[in-house]
């Protein structure tokens, strides 16, 4: 029996320090997977901040464009409204009628996305906190409305969207 304790000991040893070489080496393994996904990233975040500066100074150089494009069609415009004014007696009722034309951002504003995203998560959370299922998602869905409109609201001021207060 002796022996075989002995013999259980010894083999235990023998495992207990073998699991800490393997366990060791798999930890220089992760350590060496995580600076490799590290250096990963900031070299993804690197290019992309190249990429943001290249379409930063595409886009100045094509609003650069819009504004010199709007610029002349004003000047045809203004011309051509002063001769039609001369010809009618006076009168002239242009389609430019001193206002600058405006282009139109096609989609749904942030605003909206933020209100409808809002009001469907707040129903559900509505729903799910209160006892009174209908109650709770009205509350909630009126609550979660109200806070995506704003942040949505926030959004669209960043984005040039929505010029933003004084």
């Amino acid at each position: 029996m002796k022996k075989i304790l002995v013999v259980l000991a010894l083999s235990s040893v023998m495992f207990a320090c073998n699991n800490k070489a393997k366990e060791e080496a798999a930890l220089k393994q992760q350590e060496a997977e995580k600076q490799l996904a590290v250096k990963a990233v900031k070299d993804s975040l690197r290019l992309d901040s190249f990429k943001r500066v290249e379409l930063a100074k595409k886009e100045q150089a094509l609003e650069e464009q819009r504004q010199a494009e709007l610029a002349a069609a004003r000047r045809a415009g203004a011309n051509s409204s002063k001769s039609y004014a001369a010809s009618s007696g006076g009168s002239s009722s242009g389609s430019y009628g001193g206002t600058q034309p405006t282009a139109k951002k096609k989609g749904w504003s942030d605003a909206a996305k933020g209100t409808v995203i809002g009001a469907a998560a707040g129903a559900v959370g509505g729903a799910l906190i209160d006892k009174k299922k209908g109650r709770g998602a009205i509350i909630g869905g009126l609550a979660g409305a109200g806070g995506g409109y704003l942040i949505g609201r926030g959004e669209d001021r960043k984005s040039g969207r929505v010029q933003p207060k004084n």
